[in-house]
């Protein structure tokens, strides 16, 4: 059999781009810093390289005016890329976002098109407090008109890049900064993972723990203690938080009766309450008991290590409220506690520095 090749999360976006670029000349990549010496996480690596400055370039600092640009280029055919480094950055442009690009396709009887994708990074970074480092994808799975796509693994970046670029209409595709050298195994050749379809990573019969974006690490990391305790864990991977297709999840809610969502957002207003309200009013008389959150608190992004480390839920988080829904009891010092180190959740975890 060959052997599977493994490469890193930023890798596969990479290749991802390379790919598109090769299959349409109309492809295009831009925005800060696309072609400066780090390359936005290695992410944009060599592609001002293979493929000129015309078709890779950087921007000024104008976002609101760039996304306008983007907008016009999709709608002379043109499939732009555009790329910011913080989700923060983009906030600037939020009225061409949500005025123009996500209602374009409607106000026009579906005519027209906008196939732009926007990358944003999000997640915690050395003294990226309240303005670098917020997750705010509910405000962007609120606006009819955009698809919000948050993959987990390298295989799933790839295939989705893919399909979010080729897509008629506005793609957010949001990556968080810790997952950019985590590893899986990538296909080498073409392929499009479908937009909308989450993902079953494990199969389990006693609760379902629905996860986005980097929190599917640390449920995986969290299921790793529960089966010792004889606990059987489901864990879906949503990977687009908008549209979100329920079928899998309502087929995994109906065998196990319990659920547990796990957001990398804050606490009200956001994609787990959805999620929760939705399955609840559709399936509550197949829930065994009322289902929970795991999110962000309420509160700003806060930026000092003394404030961080006690900010962000973890897989210690997650086997508390499973155990706890099971009415299952085990002794807190069981759970391996690691060094709570700064910028990645522990030493176990091989990060984006």
């Amino acid at each position: 059999m060959p052997k599977k090749r493994i490469i890193k999360f930023n890798e596969a976006i990479n290749e991802a781009m390379v790919t598109a670029m090769n299959l349409n000349k109309k492809v295009l990549c831009f925005g800060l810093g696309v072609d400066d010496p780090k390359r936005i996480f290695n992410t944009t690596k060599n592609l001002k390289e293979k493929f000129g400055s015309d078709r890779v370039f950087d921007t000024p600092t104008s976002e609101n005016a760039m996304t306008g640009v983007g907008i016009g280029m999709s709608l002379k055919g043109y499939y732009p890329v555009m790329v910011h480094q913080r989700l923060d950055f983009f906030l600037l442009a939020m009225d061409q976002l949500v005025n123009s690009a996500a209602k374009w396709h409607y106000m026009f009887g579906g005519q027209q098109n906008i196939p732009i994708t926007i990358r944003l990074i999000v997640g915690r970074g050395w003294g990226q407090g309240p303005t670098h480092s917020q997750s705010l994808h509910s405000w962007f799975a609120h606006i009819p008109g955009l698809k919000v796509v948050m993959p987990s693994s390298a295989r799933d970046a790839k295939g989705l890049l893919l399909s979010s670029i080729f897509d008629k209409n506005p793609v957010i595709f949001i990556e968080h900064r810790w997952l950019h050298n985590t590893t899986s195994e990538v296909p080498v050749k073409k392929y499009l993972t479908p937009i909308s379809k989450p993902k079953i990573i494990k199969k389990g019969s006693d609760i379902t723990l629905i996860c986005i974006s980097y929190m599917t690490i640390e449920a995986i990391r969290a299921v790793d203690f529960l089966e010792k305790e004889n606990v059987s864990v489901e864990i879906i991977d949503l990977r687009t938080i908008s549209p979100i297709n329920y079928s899998i999840i309502n087929n995994s809610i109906k065998k196990t009766g319990r659920f547990l969502v796990l957001d990398i957002g804050n606490e009200k207003y956001g994609v787990a309450s959805e999620i929760i309200s939705t399955i609840t009013i559709k399936l509550y008389k197949y829930l065994k008991n009322p289902p929970n959150k795991i999110t962000l608190p309420h509160i700003p992004t806060p930026t000092s290590f003394g404030l961080t480390k006690d900010f962000y839920p973890t897989y210690r988080d997650i086997i508390f409220e499973v155990l706890k829904m099971l009415k299952k009891k085990t002794l807190k010092n069981k759970i391996p506690v690691l060094k709570n180190l700064h910028d990645v959740p522990g030493n176990w975890f091989t990060g984006p520095f």
